[in-house]
Parts: C-alpha cells; structure tokens; sequence
C-alpha cells in the first residue's frame, strides 16, 4: 500500500518537494474516487441526452425542457453542502457509500415504477442531485492524500470523473431508442452496483482527516473573502461545463434538427474536450499558478461562447462549443488547484461550497438557455450572457492575483 507523503520519513526522497506523484498518495483510493465520480457524474447529467425523448413523450415546451435537465444540477448543488459536511464527519469512504445507494435505489424505483409526468421527471432530478454531490467527496477522498505540490493533479485526475457525461451522452440515446428512455433509468443501475463494489474495496479514507468539528464551525470559511471569489470562479468554469453537458442535446436538436443519437454523439465529442483537459488544467496550475491559468481561461471561454451565439452551421457550432468546453474544462483543474493551497483544513466543506457555486452556475445556463429560447426563439441570448459572466470573472480574478500571492503561504504556485 502507497504511503501517505506526511508519514514518509523527512529526509531524501521521503521529502513532500521530492516525492513524484505516484509515490506520494495512494493510488487505489485515488482510483476509486475517479470511478465513484465518473458513473455518478454519467447519471447526474442523463435527463440531457434522453431530454429529446421525454419531451417528445410528455409533450415538453422549451423552458420545460431546460428546467428538467437543470433541476439535477440545482439539487446537485445544495446537495454538496450536505455531502461536504459528512465528509469531515464521517469521513469521505463513508458519505460516499451512502450518496451511490440512494442514487442506484432512486433510479431503480423510477425505472420500475416509471416515470410519466413532467412533475416525475423534476423528483427524478432531485435524486440524480446525489450523484451530482459526488463532487464533494471524490475529490477531497483523493486529494487529502496528497502534497500541496501534486494537489492540481491529483483533483484533476479525480475531477476526471465529469467524463463520465461523455458516457451519457454516447450510450442513453442509443439505449432508449432500442428499449425505451425509461429501460435506461434501471440500466444505469447495473454499472453503478458494479462500480459501487469497487469502490468499497479499493477506497481508503487519508489518515490526515480534520478532527469533526461543531456544524458552526464548518460555514467559518464563509467569512473570508477568498472562499466567495472561489466559488464564483467556479460558478464560471464548472457552471458553463455542466451547462453546456446538460443543455447540448437538446441545442443540436432543436436548432440543427439532429436526430437524438446524432446529437448525443455531438455532445459528447465536445464534452469528451473539456473532461480530457481537466487534469492538464490542473497541471498547468501547478506549473504556472492557476491565477495565471484561470484568467487564460476565461477570456478563451468568453471568445468561444460569443462566437457559438452567431455560428449558423453545426460545424461551426461544434467547433466553438469544443473551444468553450476545452477551456472551461481546463478552469475546472486551475480552480481546484488554489482551494487546497487556502483552505486545506476546511477542504472537506470547501470543496462543498465551491462544487455548490458550480453546480448553481450549472443550473443557470441550462435553464436560461432554455428559457431564451422559448421567449425569443434563439438560445442565442443565453450564450452571450453566460460570456459576458466570463468576463467579469476574468475582471475578478485580476483583482485578487496581488493579495493571493502576497498573502497566501502553502508553498505551491498560485
């Protein structure tokens, strides 16, 4: 078994700053968390790809449609919350084993009691919340293993999970065209036991944990100004991500008139872009400081999201959307990196908070894009907004870059 990089001996290679990445943590858990998040991520997002479908059968209009594929983004959020605090409580392997039984019972019980009415598809969002809340344990599961100087990789190789959209995306449209779109509700049960039993092997709560402290104690981050410009940062980065999983197939349906399938494989080329560069995110924020990395995001995020606003072809389209996806993939990893560097005694709640903040981002692109297109007949209102909060994100993050660096003392790049 690895050995965690706080128990090494000080001298020689034993030392944090000399210690490679795969010597420093524990690679079983760090597996096991990347699993846990990449399946639970793969059914948060699933009302996107069967969207085409359940409004065809339900009869949905647009703001209907972008509220049901956001309503699992919203629950997701507030349900990170709840999962951060358990995970300084009960410890991480523990809140996770919880969160993946309610989601793979919730899903069973929808498949076998079915699912026939718009209200139905919004309690089926609330339930997929649990899987969207993963984030707040796989990632601090991962990431208290590790060194302050290997954090970017580590969350960014657990924060990989969020391809598991790109699974959605590929295989649902193409499940419920052969068995129906509510046979994939009881499928998706049977990749989540099995990586379920993985997970309860191979994971491994870090001997570093925080001792459990008072439920007043766990919001004392919310006074300091660092961890509301993190988490509107993420709001930015992992809110357009999860947005744009969310709302892409029912964009390439209804604006290009793709076939559900078709529009599944569109999507999940653009988010397969924006999962693969996470971890190259969070890389290049150990490399050159994820300030630096952050504001090159979010003025390529806000380039390509105006520019989908006026693309009139699908290529186009899909080329814009790959550019967004692959920047605000690569702000996912830059932010993860700064967390740990501010807050590592509160990770476990922070990485709540700030994946709450993500997922509310999340909740309102895909509803507004939604909304935008039912009042104006355009998504293209939405986008440009959602550009426009890039903006101003950048205009933040230029604000804070002085103070963090002067202030901050955990040894790594910021």
């Amino acid at each position: 078994m690895a050995t965690a990089y706080w128990d090494r001996d000080r001298s020689g290679e034993g030392e944090a700053g000399s210690t490679s990445f795969w010597k420093a943590g524990h690679t079983p858990t760090l597996i096991a968390a990347f699993l846990y998040f990449d399946l639970a991520f793969m059914v948060w997002v699933l009302l996107g790809p069967l969207a085409p479908s359940i409004s065809k059968t339900l009869g949905l209009t647009p703001a209907e449609k972008g509220l049901m594929v956001a309503v699992p983004t919203l629950a997701g959020a507030l349900l990170r919350v709840v999962n951060g605090l358990l995970v300084d409580r009960i410890g991480c392997k523990q809140a996770g084993a919880i969160s993946q039984v309610i989601v793979i019972l919730g899903l069973f019980t929808a498949w076998f009691m079915g699912v026939n009415s718009f209200g139905g598809t919004l309690a089926l969002g609330v339930i997929l919340g649990f899987a969207g809340a993963s984030f707040a344990i796989a990632l601090p599961l991962a990431s208290r293993w590790y060194p302050p100087e290997h954090q970017g990789k580590a969350m960014g190789l657990a924060g990989m999970g969020n391809s598991g959209t790109v699974l959605a995306s590929l295989f649902a449209p193409i499940l419920a065209k052969l068995f129906g779109w509510n046979a994939v509700l009881g499928l998706a049960c049977i990749p989540l036991t099995i990586v379920f039993v993985l997970y309860m092997m191979m994971a491994k709560n870090a001997p570093n944990a925080p001792a459990p402290k008072k439920l007043v104690d766990y919001f004392q981050p919310l006074k300091s100004a660092d961890a509301w410009w993190l988490m509107g940062f993420y709001a930015v980065t992992f809110g357009g991500f999860v947005g744009l999983a969310a709302s892409l197939p029912i964009y390439f349906t209804d604006q290009f008139g793709l076939t559900p399938i078709t529009a599944g494989y569109c999507t999940a080329g653009c988010v397969f872009a924006g999962s693969l560069v996470r971890p190259m995110g969070g890389a290049l924020a150990d490399r050159i400081g994820g300030v630096k990395a952050l504001m090159m995001v979010y003025i390529a995020a806000a380039l390509a999201l105006a520019a989908v606003s006026y693309a009139d072809t699908l290529v186009s389209a899909l080329g814009f959307f790959v550019a967004a996806m692959l920047a605000l993939g690569a702000g996912n990893g830059s932010v993860f990196q700064l967390v740990p560097q501010r807050f590592q005694a509160e990770i476990g709640v922070m990485t709540g908070l700030v994946g709450m903040a993500g997922g509310i981002g999340g909740f309102y692109l895909a509803s507004s894009l939604g909304i935008a297109k039912q009042f104006t007949g355009s998504f293209a209102p939405g986008f440009l907004i959602f550009a426009g909060l890039c903006v101003v994100a950048f205009l933040g993050i230029s604000m804070v870059r002085a103070r963090w660096r002067a202030t901050w003392s955990s040894g790594a790049r910021i």
